[in-house]
């Protein structure tokens, strides 16, 4: 396999980059989905990226640079749906894999999970990224597909990685930033696009969710089967209005 290294294509194992895209040490770094050799919504990513590079004191290449370089990479590592993760470390170094995705076609069984956390402002999307892993993997361990992270301040925030997309009283919404969510791509889509309401939401509401989606850059909008064993509604019309509005608005 071959991977974007500073902006040269070389083979994998000859690299610091691990197989999953991620350099040594710690950074931040986006994961971005490709469809046909198209990153979707590369300039968000780009934007949060810039965002998350001052809040560390990463000092990022030109994006004309990294535009180019996965420009070769998407060639050189050609898949029809495919996972993109540019990855930037603390001392100037970055990488980028392409990987083939396989779509979540499937609703998704979420649990809770069992440890509340403590919030200190809103995240940045870095690495390592073992401790939401491990969150994500307790979950599958246990039967559901995700989880519902939650904050010792008793509100929801998000799933282990990705963000909450769920209705209540017949209302769309989203939990804000300031709760401890990761501002997610397709998270800012549906609040621009899909009259989806920004508002806290505790954790002795999530027995009146009606109806769900998890939101990620990867999976768009999976909907959600089941909240603790307790089956939600399906809403089929959304998730296709969701979808097509990535599609119309994502894709460059």
């Amino acid at each position: 396999m071959k991977v974007i290294v500073n902006g040269s294509l070389v083979p994998q194992e000859q690299s610091q980059c691990s197989s999953l895209g991620w350099l040594e040490g710690a950074g931040i770094f986006e994961t971005i989905k490709t469809v046909d050799g198209k990153p979707w919504a590369l300039s968000r990513h780009m934007r949060r990226a810039v965002n998350s590079a001052a809040r560390q004191k990463i000092v990022l290449p030109s994006e004309e640079f990294v535009r180019e370089s996965i420009a070769t990479l998407l060639k050189a590592e050609s898949h029809p749906t495919g996972l993109l993760r540019v990855s930037f470390d603390a001392t100037g170094n970055w990488a980028a894999v392409h990987l083939p995705y396989m779509e979540k076609s499937l609703p998704a069984k979420v649990g809770i999970h069992d440890k509340a956390l403590v919030i200190d402002g809103v995240p940045v999307k870095s690495y390592p990224y073992n401790h939401r892993l491990e969150i994500l993997e307790q979950a599958q361990m246990n039967g559901f597909d995700e989880v519902v992270v939650t904050s010792s301040d008793g509100k929801v925030c998000e799933a282990s990685v990705c963000n909450l997309l769920v209705k209540i009283a017949g209302r769309w919404c989203t939990p804000p930033l300031s709760d401890g969510v990761l501002p997610g791509v397709m998270r800012a889509l549906v609040i621009e696009n899909c009259n989806v309401g920004v508002r806290s939401i505790a954790v002795s509401e999530i027995e009146s969710i009606e109806s769900g989606f998890l939101l990620s850059s990867l999976r768009l909008a999976q909907p959600i089967a089941s909240i603790n064993g307790r089956e939600v509604s399906q809403s089929p019309e959304f998730k296709d209005e969701i979808h097509a509005m990535a599609l119309r608005t994502s894709v460059g």
